[in-house]
């Protein structure tokens, strides 16, 4: 097969052991960046608004335990967090609800969906490198070739357009 042929598992050049080939692929990227910002501003809306309930219960138990539960209010957020990203990242639609609505899924350079740990381990590499390097590393995303954040290229995912991947798989 020449470099200019597209091999049958989507698109990937020989020797390039990503799936998704912006190249031969545009359409599996357009746009992504933009729409990862909205996505995450949902998602952080999303996360939020999990924490009121979270808080009354661990308020309650608190009180049942004598004060030992409330020793939970200083993870809370990331257990939120952790589980909200979990559950939707991990889950059949490898995205959470904030890229659904946008239309954005997570695969992995293979092209396989997410699973649980992976999209936990995405997220705490995500908060580890903001923390670490500020986020002044989101940029890494203009110069990657596959519009990859700098904790997607250490994971190993792509995030892709979910209508566009869609079509192709049809």
């Amino acid at each position: 097969m020449s470099d200019g042929e597209r091999p049958q598992s989507g698109g990937a050049r020989a020797g390039d052991r990503y799936v998704y080939d912006p190249a031969t692929q545009p359409d599996l990227f357009e746009s992504i960046l933009s729409r990862r910002i909205v996505a995450f501003i949902i998602d952080a809306v999303i996360i939020v608004v999990l924490m009121i309930p979270a808080v009354l219960v661990v308020a309650i138990v608190g009180l049942i335990t004598f004060g030992l539960g409330w020793f939970l209010f200083g993870p809370l957020f990331a257990i939120v967090a952790l589980g909200y990203v979990g559950l939707t990242l991990g889950g059949a639609a490898s995205a959470t609800i904030g890229m659904r609505m946008v239309g954005l899924e997570l695969r992995t350079w293979s092209g396989a969906p997410m699973f649980p740990l992976l999209a936990v381990m995405h997220a705490l590499i995500f908060w580890i490198s903001i923390g670490v390097l500020t986020p002044l590393i989101l940029l890494v995303g203009f110069f990657t070739y596959r519009k990859q954040l700098l904790h997607d290229l250490l994971i190993g995912v792509v995030m892709v357009n979910a209508p566009a991947l869609r079509k192709q798989e049809r």
